[in-house]
């Protein structure tokens, strides 16, 4: 069953019925919606993380985008895992294209980057398990190119084509394989996701260097981390961040 994650609001206990008198309904059903609308208002997330602490094929967390019609991506995250297998790092499909925009990492020192169904491949990065990586991703449709980043160092640019990005659903802790659905067990993700943010333009390798460094960075456009609407389905937990101590 869905779960809403519901936000720290100031909208709570002063407009809470006293009864469950039918008079109470209208007024209830009412608070309701107001207090719907206050679950979904953006949370600052900084210093925080999402926790998957188990294989499964229905734990996730959707973002809601700000944006509805995109010609450029950049994203960016932060992860940590010990998982070897294949996974999901970062899921996007519209209704025409389950990989719309997906990054995955597969079973061997390769991430590839998906655009409308289309893929391509970037090697020896220096991917290693149990630490943190700073994980960018960027392509524009006037191009059609496609780059990685991985900890600040950069792949090729490659050819994926690909079309404007139309009504996206972005989803963590699952690989789409129909449009918010039809999730694979094998495919998920186990650990720990951070400072995910989405931009509508492609960024220039200082401002990813800026964002790899957490030094001062432009926030994303269309994901903000410091500022996000979510729902959390499944075991999914929101923790402090864990630091390195030096």
């Amino acid at each position: 069953m869905r779960k809403r994650h519901h936000f720290k609001t100031q909208c709570s206990s002063s407009l809470r019925p006293q009864g469950t008198n039918p008079s109470f309904k209208m007024p209830f059903l009412l608070l309701f919606m107001m207090l719907s609308a206050c679950a979904a208002s953006p949370q600052d997330l900084s210093g925080k993380m999402f926790t998957f602490p188990q294989e499964t094929n229905t734990a996730r967390v959707m973002l809601n985008t700000s944006a509805d019609n995109l010609s450029a991506v950049t994203v960016c995250l932060r992860s940590f895992t010990d998982l070897s297998r294949h996974h999901s790092l970062f899921s996007l499909a519209t209704p025409s294209s389950d990989n719309g925009f997906l990054i995955f990492k597969d079973n061997s020192d390769k991430i590839s980057l998906y655009v409308d169904n289309k893929k391509v491949e970037y090697l020896a990065l220096g991917y290693e398990l149990n630490v943190w990586h700073s994980i960018c991703s960027t392509w524009d449709v006037e191009s059609g190119l496609g780059q990685m980043w991985l900890n600040g160092k950069s792949s090729p640019r490659k050819f994926l084509g690909g079309s404007r990005i139309s009504q996206p659903i972005v989803i963590l802790g699952q690989e789409q394989d129909s449009y918010g659905g039809s999730f694979d067990t094998e495919q998920s993700f186990i650990g720990m996701i951070s400072d995910v943010h989405m931009w509508d333009y492609v960024l220039s390798p200082c401002e990813i260097q800026s964002y790899v460094d957490n030094l001062n960075f432009t926030p994303g456009n269309v994901l903000n981390w410091r500022a996000l609407t979510f729902d959390v389905i499944g075991r999914v937990l929101i923790e402090n961040r864990i630091l390195t101590c030096h």
